[in-house]
């Protein structure tokens, strides 16, 4: 943003820092589709115009999708956030019969017992959807509430499989937010 010369807002104190939020953090070695987040700027500019400036200082494989304005006394994006849609690509290969019925038992759960952190919490309730994708191999697609206090993580789905987090490649899709 700085090489584009956009105008950015920046806090107050001892280490002034740029007014920008994302929605929700990426966790570490997975890839996105969706990231979304707000940046407030010191001056009105045409969104077209921050469009171009982004587009022709960013990296090639970083796309601009969308801009908005939006009024600053709407909620933070962190605290709108709903779940989040994740594809899952498997790197060694699985029989895909064994990997549906693992699907289904693990749905048919009514509770996953996780640990995390030192504490304990029910895995199950966080997966709102999980399906067996056929289209690249077996891979995943989830979706996982991603609210404050109760996150589901796509490493933990995993794991509740029987697949090592380190044996998958995971892309975060969209995330969804609440109206």
């Amino acid at each position: 943003m700085r090489r584009a010369d956009l105008p950015l807002s920046y806090s107050q104190g001892f280490h002034p820092q740029p007014k920008i939020s994302l929605a929700a953090a990426l966790p570490l070695g997975f890839s996105s589709r969706a990231e979304v987040l707000d940046v407030r700027l010191n001056e009105e500019i045409a969104l077209e115009e921050i469009s171009n400036r982004l587009k022709d200082n960013l990296p090639p494989d970083i796309k601009v999708t969308d801009l908005q304005s939006v009024d600053e006394r709407l909620p933070a994006l962190q605290t709108r956030v709903l779940s989040a849609e994740y594809e899952v690509q498997l790197k060694e290969a699985i029989d895909g019969s064994e990997l549906k019925r693992k699907v289904e038992e693990l749905l048919a759960s009514e509770s996953i017992q996780r640990e995390r952190r030192n504490k304990f919490y029910d895995l199950r309730p966080l997966i709102e959807s999980l399906c067996v994708d056929e289209e690249q191999g077996p891979g995943l697609k989830m979706t996982l509430a991603a609210r404050e206090g109760a996150t589901g993580r796509p490493e933990e789905v995993l794991l509740a499989l029987g697949i090592e987090p380190d044996a998958a490649r995971v892309e975060r899709t969209r995330l969804i937010f609440q109206d």
